[in-house]
């Protein structure tokens, strides 16, 4: 047991310094809507934030921002939870690090959403200032998430003999995310790919 507990926290330690990092970077470098290119035309670092889920989705309005924080807190309370009881349980290391990876992006997300609002002040046309003397940009659970990471990878037209969409531009994959979204999709991915074998016992 000791040792899948471990392996959970190098796991969750590591997503979360990661994905601050990466996230400090970004709002102590690059003003709102700034883009660098990493590689070619199909990676960019593009710094956006939104106040909604994984990869912009929104809730509309300051009490959707504040549910949506609180919801956060609460379901990844929910995910310790269940991630204590399975390596108590004995579960196999890879549910166990499917969950560590869920419960890390979760929780990364969540500082965002908490305390950027007074940790910084605002990115439009400036380069933010960490604990800033006039303040920060928000109020504490009002903060914005940062979203970086940029692929897009195939852009086109639709075929113009194609129903509703012919001729309109397209692109994949519009989304810009972060590092707590991509371990949040990792560890789901695992465990709807390995369901089988991670609740063999079940």
């Amino acid at each position: 047991m000791k040792n899948t507990s471990y392996l959970a926290t190098i796991t969750v330690l590591l997503v979360l310094v990661l994905d601050q990092a990466s996230k400090f970077w970004v709002k102590l470098n690059m003003t709102l809507t700034d883009e660098i290119a990493v590689a070619g035309n199909w990676f960019y670092i593009n710094f956006t934030e939104n106040n909604g889920m994984a990869f912009g989705i929104e809730f509309a309005g300051e009490y959707g921002k504040l549910i949506l924080t609180l919801f956060r807190i609460v379901a990844v309370s929910g995910i310790l939870y269940f991630l204590v009881r399975m390596i108590r349980t004995g579960s196999p290391k890879g549910l166990v690090i499917s969950l560590s990876l869920i419960l890390a992006g979760a929780f990364g997300n969540i500082v965002d959403s908490v305390f950027y609002g007074i940790w910084f002040n605002d990115s439009y046309h400036q380069v933010a200032t960490f604990l800033p003397d006039a303040g920060g940009y928000s109020k504490l659970f009002h903060g914005k998430v940062v979203d970086m990471l940029y692929f897009p990878i195939l852009s086109g037209h639709f075929p113009d003999w194609m129903p509703f969409w012919g001729g309109d531009p397209f692109l994949f994959f519009r989304p810009v995310f972060n590092i707590a979204d991509s371990s949040i999709t990792v560890g789901v991915g695992m465990i709807i790919l390995f369901q089988k074998k991670f609740f063999a016992n079940a």
